[in-house]
């Protein structure tokens, strides 16, 4: 139940009196005229308390969530499996109200968990240095932007048509501020980075690249060439990636990237209508001193003892403003600790069997469904397809209960009529045939 505290007439009075002031309107004097409204908001009259709550229960069951249909809706937040355990540990209340942990004395818990956080990123993208987490994927490919214009002191960005539209569109805000330009090299015919036309972008103002392994339709990228065209210059070369395939792709850092960043609500965070998720972000060590947010270390105290402390915090609230390199001031660190849970929990093995598993699981649909795919090439955990008459073939699914995926019109006007589709493990084979079925594939329950 949430909790109302009203404010009476005499309240405020005795609160203006307080500050020296004679009214509410006084304490925006200082607001020019030509930046206010002038004019009363333009909201509904106000309701009694259980019209609202009969208002507010109608909205909440227009809600359809992954366990009322079978979603195939991925674009950067899927329906991954989260074990009871997770709950379990952020639910001590150790965890749940601890901030940023100033004295590390009496913090080894948070330090630790930290510093396992950072452990467990730095194997995934085989880079050697990770911070402990930023606020979600988009703020950590804008921050990447800011280290390589630190770094290169140049600037123009390039990156990928692939890389997903709300980090592009967060990249092009960022860079304004920074002061840098943003190009964009577009995909081939075989839904991949143009190779090519990356390169040809690519000049000595460039500071840094962005592409995504694998990229916004699925398609498994060649970081290699890519890599290759982007550091022809002294450019960094910043992978965005899905941390879940890197259990069976070879990890970036050891295909020429100087940072990986990504978006880590696959790692035991549900999706909860977007949000909150954390952000990773990793290094080659000669960036450690530009990695945006805190870094956890490992060391011995007095008496021998294995402890750990804050290394590094480059935020703007611990150092000298024109010094910092970042000016987030949330690491997410709980979402962070459900990743760490979850990949603990996991174990090496088994990310591989679930990296395994959504590989076929991506392919098996993409010749379920029989259409033309967009994406014909390698692909993990999602592909897109053109649908002939989408509009009908959305209502279809809609029918049956299913979400068929993403519309790629909403941000690829070249793929009008695409579809993009998301596996996890929690799609079955027989869910699968049920897409193939309303898509016009196979007839549901046909052999594949």
């Amino acid at each position: 139940m949430s909790r109302y505290t009203s404010a009476t007439d005499a309240d405020r009075r005795a609160m203006l009196d307080a500050i020296g002031v004679g009214s509410v309107d006084d304490l925006f004097a200082e607001i020019p005229e030509s930046v206010r409204l002038g004019r009363p908001l333009d909201l509904p009259a106000g309701m009694a308390e259980q019209d609202v709550h009969e208002h507010l229960s109608e909205l909440a069951a227009r809600n359809v969530d992954c366990d009322a249909e079978t979603s195939f809706l991925g674009a950067g937040m899927y329906d991954h499996y989260v074990p009871a355990l997770v709950d379990s540990i952020l639910s001590r209340s150790e965890f749940l109200t601890p901030y940023t942990p100033y004295q590390p004395e009496i913090s080894q818990g948070g330090l630790q968990v930290m510093f396992e956080y950072q452990t467990a990123i730095s194997e995934l993208t085989g880079l050697p240095v990770s911070n402990a987490s930023v606020y979600e994927g988009p703020s950590a490919v804008a921050a990447a932007a800011y280290l390589a214009k630190l770094e290169t002191r140049r600037g123009g960005l390039v990156v990928s048509r692939g890389v997903h539209p709300h980090a592009r569109e967060t990249l092009a805000t960022h860079a304004a501020g920074y002061g840098m330009t943003v190009s964009e090299a577009g995909l081939d015919a075989a839904g991949a980075t143009d190779v090519d036309a990356l390169a040809a972008l690519v000049d000595d103002d460039t500071a840094a690249v962005f592409v995504a392994q694998p990229n916004f339709l699925g398609t498994v990228e060649e970081l290699g060439a890519l890599g290759e065209a982007a550091k022809r210059t002294g450019a960094l070369f910043v992978v965005a990636a899905d941390p879940i395939p890197l259990g069976i792709l070879e990890p970036p850092g050891a295909l020429g990237a100087d940072v990986c960043v990504g978006e880590g609500q696959t790692l035991g965070n549900r999706l909860d209508f977007g949000g909150p998720s954390f952000g990773f972000f990793a290094a080659a060590e000669r960036f450690i001193r530009k990695l945006p947010g805190r870094i956890a270390g490992e060391t011995r105290d007095v008496d021998g003892k294995r402890g750990f402390v804050l290394t590094l915090q480059t935020r703007e609230q611990h150092i000298r403003r024109e010094k910092a390199t970042h000016n987030i001031c949330t690491a997410q660190a709980l979402n962070a600790l459900a990743g760490t849970i979850y990949l603990s929990w996991l174990g090496r093995r088994g990310l591989v069997e679930l990296g395994e598993l959504l590989l076929r699981r991506t392919h098996y649909a993409r010749e379920a469904v029989g259409l033309e795919a967009i994406n014909p090439g390698p692909v993990v955990r999602e592909f897109a397809v053109r649908v002939p008459d989408l509009d009908a073939a959305l209502a279809r699914a809609r029918a049956a209960g299913i979400n068929p995926g993403y519309r790629l019109g909403r941000d690829y006007p070249e793929y009008g009529d695409g579809l993009l589709v998301a596996l996890t493990e929690r799609r079955t084979r027989a869910d699968i045939d049920r897409l193939a079925a309303v898509l016009g594939g196979v007839r549901e329950g046909a052999p594949a």
